[in-house]
């Protein structure tokens, strides 16, 4: 890179920094302010500031397309208030120039948004939910709202505790035949996991033998297809604290049991393709802050406002998307795609008409 390309790289940087840590300390500042009012049992202050901190990354990404927008009208601004722009126009510089300089830090950028997404994030605000529900309730081990279900052909299993997110616990399976008849009936305290194989410990099961249900004990008993150690700590948790190779997984298994499954999979191609929302914001923030700067009314607090009304319909938009799409059974990639593919290509008509 060139001493102008990574000035304009620095500069971009700084914006999108100052953004996030304007909007990390105000949605920051708001999360704990509302976590303040849920303080019970061993919750108090310090767990309330802790839980804050570790679900503030999942936050902030949901927010990076936004941010991505906001801090690259920043640092477009503070190159034309300083006349810079104006002067690089003048040096006779080639607008595919500037874009090169903008170009490698955002691909530099996603590629951190992926290692967040899979790394940070999820596992961040999964030790957040797993604290607090610890010492919050008398009983952490229990799965809140009465448990979770799963059903695979004819067999249904439900499962109450899981005891530090992998060790679950008061586990019920029923087997019932072809006619609906229940055949077998089996509880267990506790299980041990293989993969997908469940090794449960002092059972107790109750078979259909001749239209009479014997029971019988048992130390072991091995059960087939069921859920993984690495999907464990989500069922009592919302889909945000999966990593995206938990999230896919989890949502193929609840696709091949016949159990709903779409929820999962919008979340995991919206998490997976946000690093091209933000690619696609800042690719539309460089003409259209360009365009602004351009003025001699222009001004910082003016071009910010913009920034975010077109961040607001970019939400609405990505949510109606969203909504129309699956009302419509569409594919979920194309879902996810369309409000992205719709930014970039108007990103590119405003480049393709921008004077430089």
């Amino acid at each position: 890179m060139s001493i102008l390309e990574r000035y304009i790289a620095g500069t971009l940087i700084k914006g999108w920094f100052t953004v996030l840590l304007v909007l990390g300390t105000v949605f920051g500042l708001i999360a704990l302010i509302q976590e303040l009012d849920k303080t019970q049992g061993d919750y108090g202050v310090p767990q309330v500031i802790y839980f804050t901190l570790l679900s503030l990354p999942q936050q902030l990404l949901d927010l990076m397309p936004v941010i991505a927008l906001l801090g690259t009208i920043v640092a477009i601004a503070n190159l034309d208030k300083a006349n810079e722009l104006t002067i690089i126009r003048s040096a006779g510089v080639h607008l595919a120039t500037v874009l090169k300089a903008i170009i490698l830090p955002t691909l530099v950028l996603m590629a951190l948004l992926w290692v967040c997404l899979e790394y940070v994030s999820g596992p961040a605000f999964q030790t957040a939910q797993l604290m607090k529900s610890a010492t919050r309730n008398d009983h952490p081990d229990r799965i809140p709202n009465g448990g979770v279900w799963s059903k695979f052909d004819n067999r249904y299993i439900h499962l109450s505790k899981l005891r530090d997110g992998k060790e679950p616990g008061d586990i019920r399976l029923y087997q019932f035949d072809d006619s609906g008849e229940l055949v077998q009936a089996v509880s267990a305290v506790t299980a041990q996991i293989e993969q997908r194989r469940w090794n449960f410990n002092t059972t107790r099961t109750k078979t259909n033998q001749n239209g009479e249900m014997v029971t019988a004990l048992k130390k072991s008993l091995a059960i087939d297809n069921l859920w993984s150690v690495k999907e464990l700590p989500t069922l009592s948790l919302p889909s945000q604290s999966m990593r995206l190779s938990v999230l896919y997984e989890y949502a193929q298994y609840l696709r091949e049991q016949g159990q709903p499954y779409e929820i999962y999979l919008l979340a995991f191609w919206q998490r997976i393709t946000l690093p091209f929302a933000v690619a696609a914001m800042i690719l539309l923030a460089t003409p259209v802050s360009t365009s602004l700067g351009s003025g001699r009314d222009a001004g910082l607090g003016k071009n910010i406002a913009i920034g975010a009304v077109i961040g607001i319909f970019f939400f609405l938009g990505t949510q109606i998307s969203h909504a129309v799409g699956q009302l419509m059974g569409l594919n979920f990639l194309l879902i996810t795609l369309a409000p992205i593919a719709v930014i970039a290509v108007v990103a590119l008509l405003l480049l393709a008409r921008l004077r430089w």
